[in-house]
């Protein structure tokens, strides 16, 4: 029995009802300091828009974790791998959840920055899980690189929007920006990272890849959680993105775009899961074109779109997989006729496709509906764009369910586990009640909506038997996308048409470029760094003063540059760093192995001295004591060593090229630390952390002040670096065991 999903499982339906019994008390808030020096905090609120998202991601992650229990061993089974290999899996799934959660209820920038960057590394592992296999490794750091790097931008933004308003906190800063250059750019960037979360062109190029995952990967990830978290965030910030016209009229023209670029893709795709990716990428792309349109009829519609796709494309996703277990197909030029063999799979799996379709009798009908009104409220471009869609998702989905479904039967069909089968039902069932009874959720989009609009909206879903606009436009796109499943040839030359205008010169092709070419330049000057051991240190020195003197090249530093007066007890620090100065000079031209542990144990105690003289007598015997030590450990290990060194003849034009580059790459170091350290001394920040630290030594229960920061203020830092320390030794015996290396 497969424990770890079965505590999944629980965990998510928890979750759920926790978050409903939260929506149905009035939600709630709480924040706690998180880097009160940073103005940040832990700051969750349980509104609108977070109890929609959470549901979906509690809810329909029940359901997917429930199907994967018994997906997941087929899938080890069919593989030949271990059972064990199930806690490679579960833990990610959960921790995606928690992340979901987590995102959906954060109220500051930065921590919304962290819960977004958290689902794309729990979904690079979950997509990698096959790590076997070169289509998972590849695509799971293609969804990684490309979420993660775009992700960049939001960090970017909440920095600009902090710069500008003092804080990270979202609702303070929806209150105090104004509409600006800054508050454009600022809305732009939180805009890419979302976009490119829910690949939206032209960053989708990564989300057909990801099906290379395991299904219950695909149906909770890619349909109701990590493409959704890109929505979330513009919901989120959508009255920041409303300061802008600009912005939202960007999100108006990505959305339509992908509607049209996904649904065109999705019409001529074989691959099951393929077919998903692509009208993934237009309904997600229905949902940015609604927040581009804007106002609470926008927002109202995309919250309710958001519900109503989740719930049907999960319920779709898991069918793929119920199917490819089943018939050990994948695609539907190879499959048919499985209506009369799974009959109870092919009504579910209808009732999800009739959603999706916007039919009548099911909650996609009203997503519908709701486009239409917001679409007509926008303008007419808009609302023949909302046709055009309608009838793209008619006719993709039309397509899928008839090819699985309908026509004579094609080969042999297996068994399908009732697990397989049952979280689609309850799917069908949810997507079925919200057709009839659509109350419940019109009141949850409304609440979600409200966040987004920054104010009340009202949805009124319902079915009115008349010729009003929104009726017309249902029948119009019903139509097109019969007439759409009718013409097939047609179809497929201009699906094929994009198919390869994209390969050749879209952004996928530029994506592998420019990863390649930046491995050609990782490798080449990888080969140049670990020649010896003078050219790493150089790969680091020199960089470093490099950006050193661009920083001086852009900043001013008038006055910045103070000779002070020799007085006291510099007289005797003078001589001794003078002795540092010598000794480390003989440490760099000696050949003599004891003369150079020597002149280094001259550096450490000079500087001991130095400490001395400067009122830090503790520092000093701490150093005295370490020099001493180390002294004795150079010159005990330098005794084992040979005494002769290996002789390396490189040649005399060699030998000069080294002793210059060593020269060079020694200098600009050198006058970088030294230009650095004396503006510092001439003009030390006038808000500096020492005076906090001294503040505090009493509360970490210690009267020194050096000791305090050794022992308690960097106490996490020396944490890390033992935990870095241990993960190494842990590799290394690993490795040793298994007689790898």
């Amino acid at each position: 029995m497969d424990w770890p999903g079965w505590l999944a499982c629980a965990a998510a339906l928890a979750g759920f009802a926790l978050c409903l019994l939260g929506w149905l008390a009035g939600g709630g808030a709480f924040a706690l300091p998180w880097a009160p020096s940073l103005d940040l905090e832990l700051s969750f609120a349980l509104d609108g828009l977070a109890v929609l998202y959470g549901l979906l991601a509690t809810g329909v992650g029940a359901l997917v974790f429930a199907y994967g229990t018994r997906y997941l061993s087929l899938h080890l089974e069919h593989q030949r791998r271990q059972a064990v290999e199930r806690w490679r899996f579960w833990p990610w799934m959960a921790l995606f959840a928690v992340a979901m959660v987590g995102l959906a209820t954060a109220q500051d920038l930065v921590l919304v920055f962290v819960f977004f960057d958290l689902t794309a590394v729990c979904s690079y592992f979950l997509i990698g899980f096959d790590r076997a296999e070169r289509e998972a490794r590849t695509s799971a750091l293609m969804a990684l690189l490309v979420t993660v790097v775009a992700a960049v931008a939001m960090l970017v933004a909440a920095v600009l929007l902090y710069a500008a308003h003092g804080t990270f906190s979202i609702p303070e800063l929806l209150a105090r920006a104004a509409p600006s250059a800054t508050t454009t750019l600022a809305a732009a960037l939180l805009a890419v990272a979302a976009l490119a979360k829910s690949a939206q062109v032209p960053l989708h190029f990564w989300l057909p890849r990801a099906m290379a995952a395991p299904t219950p990967v695909s149906a909770y990830l890619h349909s109701a959680a990590m493409v959704a978290a890109g929505v979330l965030v513009i919901g989120r910030v959508h009255p920041l993105l409303a300061r802008s016209e600009a912005v939202l009229t960007g999100l108006l023209v990505v959305g339509a775009a992908s509607v049209v670029v996904g649904g065109v893709l999705a019409l001529r795709r074989d691959v099951l899961k393929q077919v998903l990716a692509y009208s993934t990428i237009s309904q997600y792309g229905y949902v940015v074109m609604m927040y581009g349109m804007g106002g609470a009829a926008g927002n109202g519609a995309a919250a309710f779109y958001v519900l109503a796709h989740g719930v049907a494309k999960s319920a779709l996703f898991m069918t793929a997989g119920a199917v490819t277990m089943a018939t050990g197909e994948d695609r539907l030029s190879r499959l048919g006729g499985l209506g009369r063999r799974a009959p109870v799979l092919a009504v579910a799996a209808g009732v999800a496709s009739a959603t999706l379709a916007a039919l009548p009798l099911t909650v996609g009908f009203f997503k519908d509906e709701l486009l239409f009104t917001a679409a007509l409220r926008h303008g007419p471009t808009t609302a023949v764009l909302a046709v055009v869609a309608a009838a793209l998702t008619f006719a993709y989905v039309g397509r899928f369910w008839g090819a699985l479904f309908l026509g004579p039967p094609r080969g042999r069909v297996g068994s399908t586990p009732v697990l397989l089968v049952a979280p689609v039902v309850v799917l069908a069932v949810i997507a079925v009640a919200g057709g009839l009874v659509v109350e419940p959720f019109a009141r949850l989009a409304e609440d979600a909506a409200g966040v987004s609009a920054g104010g009340p909206v009202a949805l009124s879903p319902a079915y009115h038997l008349d010729a009003r606009a929104e009726n017309l436009m249902a029948l119009a796109a019903w139509a097109a996308g019969g007439a759409l499943l009718a013409l097939p040839r047609v179809v497929d030359r201009v699906s094929r048409a994009v198919a390869v205008a994209g390969e050749r010169a879209g952004p996928r092709r530029a994506y592998e470029m420019a990863v390649h070419a930046l491995n050609r330049a990782s490798t080449a000057l990888h080969d140049r760094e670990v020649r010896d051991l003078r050219t790493s240190i150089a790969a680091v020195l020199v960089p470093a003063g490099v950006l050193i003197g661009l920083a001086f090249a852009a900043t001013p530093t008038a006055g910045a540059y103070v000779v002070g007066a020799v007085v006291g007890a510099d007289w005797l620090i003078l001589p001794l760093l003078a002795l540092v100065v010598i000794a480390t000079v003989v440490i760099a031209v000696a050949k003599a192995r004891l003369a150079v542990a020597l002149a280094l144990s001259v550096v450490g105690f000079a500087l001991a001295a130095v400490y001395a003289l400067v009122g830090a007598p503790d520092v000093a015997l701490v150093a005295v004591v370490v020099e001493t030590m180390l002294t004795l450990v150079f010159v005990a290990a330098l005794a084992r060593m040979p005494r002769a060194a290996p002789e390396r003849d490189a040649g005399a034009p060699a030998r000069v090229r080294r002793r210059r580059r060593d020269a060079i790459a020694g200098g600009v170091a050198g006058v970088a630390v030294f230009a650095s350290v004396w503006g510092f001394l001439s003009q030390p920040a006038p808000d500096s952390v020492s005076a906090e630290h001294i503040r505090l030594t009493p509360a970490a229960h210690g009267s020194d002040v050096v000791t305090v920061i050794v022992a308690d203020f960097r106490g996490l830092d020396t944490l890390v670096e033992i935990t870095v320390l241990l993960v190494a030794v842990v590799g290394v015996a690993t490795l040793a065991r298994r007689r790898l290396w």
